[in-house]
C-alpha cells in the first residue's frame, strides 16, 4: 500500500462519476416495477446483494471452497467492490437529488477523522 497516493491527496469524485449516476439512476428509476418507498427499500436492499458478490468472489479467489476450487480471480472481486460503491451511490441518489453533496461533506468528515489520532 505504500505505493499509493495518501487519501489526503485525492479529490472528491468529479462530475464525471455524478454524471453517470445520474444517468443509471434515471434508467433504474424510469425502470423499476415497484414505485414508493419498497421501491426506495428494494433499491438500498440491493446493497446487501452486492457485498454477497463480493464474499462469492472472494471466496472464489482463495479457493475456500474444496468443492468448487478457485473460481474467481482478484480482478472478479474489484469489479464486484466497484459494483457495491456504484449500487450505494445510486441508492444515496435514491434518497436524495443532493446525493453529490451528501457524499463529499461525509466523505470530508471521515477524511478529517481518518487524520485524527485516537
Amino acid at each position: 500500500m505504500s505505493d499509493q497516493t495518501p487519501l489526503s491527496d485525492h479529490a472528491p469524485p468529479g462530475p464525471e462519476l455524478w454524471a453517470s449516476i445520474d444517468a443509471l439512476w434515471e434508467w433504474l428509476d424510469n425502470s423499476r416495477p415497484i414505485d414508493g418507498p419498497d421501491g426506495v427499500l428494494l433499491r438500498i436492499l440491493k446493497l446487501n446483494e452486492e457485498v454477497g458478490e463480493v464474499a462469492e468472489a472472494v471466496i472464489g479467489a482463495t479457493g475456500q471452497n474444496p468443492r468448487k476450487g478457485v473460481t474467481h480471480t482478484w480482478d472478479d472481486v474489484q469489479s464486484e467492490l466497484c459494483d457495491v460503491a456504484v449500487t450505494a451511490l445510486v441508492a444515496l441518489r435514491t434518497l436524495t437529488p443532493d446525493a453529490r453533496e451528501v457524499f463529499a461533506r461525509h466523505l470530508e468528515r471521515v477524511t478529517r477523522r481518518s487524520r485524527t489520532p485516537s
